[in-house]
């Protein structure tokens, strides 16, 4: 109960409730924070303006992605509360307001051509985390253009079980990453022992003739 009322009334728990679920999900892809992922990191957009994304998921190569949770909770508790058909469009229509809002907000700060100013090519859109499912779900089933309409803006909507999946994804690449440079490091070792090796049978001819 207290943990719903807090949600219901406190935008500022409710974005520190989707934080959190977003490092859980994380986490739970196997990524390590600091090597894989970064919190609360610091751009500077034209103005100078201090921007902190939620994460900003790192990808071989040093591309980046930027993650933000975006919590559009009050509008769909309403609607799972509305009492009358009339009340449930009413609150439904809120709740697409909220998250259109959200996605024009993420759209508008152009983190992706800020990440492109110091690393390689980064792929072209932010990730807007939506953490309750049921709510994401809700958006997409009543506006169907709701996603297509986010992603002409460079946002993907993505919910946990969504993320989780690309996240998994992710992982799978530094995987693949990681056996590529260890397979570079083991030909170099190799050629270099080759190297040593011919020189060591050279050295033992010439002592032979000797």
């Amino acid at each position: 109960d207290n943990l719903t009322r807090a949600l219901k009334g406190n935008s500022k728990v409710q974005g520190d409730w989707g934080e959190m679920l977003l490092e859980t999900i994380l986490d739970s892809s196997h990524l390590t924070k600091g090597i894989h992922y970064e919190t609360q990191h610091n751009l500077k957009d034209e103005q100078g303006n201090n921007l902190r994304p939620d994460v900003i998921l790192k990808l071989p190569e040093g591309k980046r992605i930027v993650i933000d949770s975006k919590v559009s909770l009050t509008a769909y508790v309403a609607y799972t509360e509305s009492a009358t058909p009339e009340e449930a469009s009413r609150a439904v229509k809120d709740h697409l307001r909220s998250v259109r809002a959200h996605v024009d907000e993420l759209s508008g700060k152009c983190y992706q051509t800020l990440l492109d100013r110091t690393r390689s090519e980064s792929p072209d859109f932010v990730i807007m985390f939506i953490p309750t499912e049921p709510a994401f779900l809700a958006a997409v089933q009543y506006d169907n253009g709701l996603w297509d309409e986010a992603y002409r803006k460079k946002v993907i909507i993505s919910s946990p079980t969504n993320l989780f999946g690309m996240l998994k994804i992710v992982d799978d690449l530094w995987k693949r990453d990681d056996l590529g440079r260890n397979a570079n490091r083991i030909a170099r070792e190799g050629a270099m022992m080759y190297d040593k090796f011919v020189g060591f049978v050279t050295t033992l001819e010439t002592i032979g003739k000797n």
